[in-house]
């Protein structure tokens, strides 16, 4: 039975709320990440109010004249509650909650939320109800005293209120009990790993930040129907399918979860098996949206990420994406990667470019081999075809004067 309670009430209307300190950029576009994050847990935005300060207050998290004109603001529009964009203290939630008497939420319960309605598989559920509880346990504080007020919605998907009155003894245990069911996921996913490893097929792993069209760009490729929707975090399960270079050469390609800036680091941690995936794989294909005005910070996330994964060691290929979006197209570059390519997922521009760049780095790891195959050994063909690259093959008296490239291993056996 899962794990995760939905509760769907009426429209909730929300005012957003943001304090910029000194250092934030001036151009800073979080706000409007978090209007589209607020929409896609099915939240109306009514209102937004920003300040700008050296520091966060650290007790009410706004300056006092704020807070008044924040009241104001939520009888004005008739808001139900409001979302900050940063991740609340227990302090600071504990007293928003008490000044302003309706529902608090900050981005960080946001995400988790979204996060919970997408979940499909055992994994995911797991992972996502892992990751509430440790943001649960360390905000309890805050919680407690606005539970009367949170009455479901969004925020309150996943454990839910019942969970959030447990002790934390009580949540130390669920916490232990679900890091044991997701170790048991683990290995199995382990298995499948060392499967696909042993069969030396290359493994490309898509990454990218969310909504930049990965989830499309894996559908047409690889001719599947996994859910790609106009919306943050469409998917959030790995999904791998196997496909066939133009060259012959057989790879599997594996759509990961979206990354975002200011990423819940109990996220970072719940979902670094689902992550991993990335640690494993010969290539990774960046995915960029390069109809986005904040590409670079997008990037930049994505890197960021990556390197908190300790995943810095791979072959990059970046796709700028969503190029039929552009008037004109600028230059666009990427100095982390190994190669970049221009295309349009939903179009099927640039596919060709892109499958002979993959095609280029798998083949810079292979061996270029010419042998003769003796005839009892014919069934070495197969496996060149499956985990490399035939190139031509002319049947002999004394056997078959194969060329091809293949992997040290094969080259090997050979």
């Amino acid at each position: 039975m899962s794990h995760l309670i939905e509760n769907k009430k009426e429209e909730e209307r929300v005012i957003l709320v943001a304090v910029y300190e000194k250092g934030d950029s001036p151009e800073n576009t979080s706000m409007q990440e978090l209007s589209e994050l607020v929409r896609t847990a099915g939240a109306v935005c009514v209102g937004k109010l920003e300040q700008k300060l050296e520091f966060a207050n650290p007790v009410t998290y706004l300056g006092k004249g704020k807070l008044d004109e924040l009241r104001t603001m939520l009888v004005a529009l008739n808001a139900t509650g409001i979302v900050c964009d940063t991740e609340l203290t227990p302090i600071q939630m504990k007293n928003l909650s008490q000044i302003l008497n309706v529902k608090i939420m900050d981005r960080t319960m946001i995400i988790l939320d979204i996060f919970a309605s997408r979940a499909q598989t055992k994994e995911g559920k797991i992972q996502v109800e892992l990751a509430q509880l440790k943001y649960n346990a360390t905000m309890l504080v805050g919680l407690r005293s606005s539970l009367s007020r949170l009455g479901g919605g969004i925020g309150t998907r996943g454990p839910g209120e019942k969970k959030l009155e447990m002790d934390r003894r009580l949540i130390r245990e669920e916490i232990s009990k679900l890091k044991r069911e997701l170790e048991d996921v683990k290995q199995h996913r382990e298995t499948q790993r060392k499967l696909r490893n042993r069969n030396n097929i290359p493994v490309v792993c898509i990454v990218g930040y969310t909504n930049a069209g990965k989830s499309t760009l894996l559908n047409h490729l690889s001719e599947s129907e996994v859910l790609a929707e106009d919306k943050l975090f469409a998917t959030l399960d790995p999904t791998t399918r196997a496909i066939t270079l133009p060259n012959g050469q057989n790879i599997m390609l594996t759509d990961t979860v979206g990354f975002i800036s200011k990423l819940p680091h109990h996220l970072i941690q719940a979902f670094r098996s689902t992550l991993e995936e990335a640690r494993y794989c010969d290539i990774i294909l960046h995915v960029v949206d390069a109809s986005n005005p904040e590409m670079d910070m997008q990037m930049y996330a994505v890197y960021e990420t990556l390197r908190q994964l300790d995943i810095e060691d791979k072959p990059v290929i970046t796709a700028f994406n969503k190029i039929d979006k552009l008037d004109e197209i600028p230059v666009l570059k990427d100095l982390r990667a190994d190669a970049t390519v221009l295309l349009s997922a939903k179009k099927e521009i640039g596919f060709d470019t892109l499958q002979e760049k993959i095609s280029a780095l798998i083949q810079a790891e292979q061996v270029y081999v010419e042998r003769i195959i003796p005839y009892k050994n014919a069934g070495l063909l197969s496996d060149i075809r499956k985990y490399g690259q035939l190139i031509s093959e002319e049947y002999l008296e004394d056997g078959i004067f194969i060329k091809a490239y293949v992997r040290e291993i094969e080259a090997a056996k050979l």
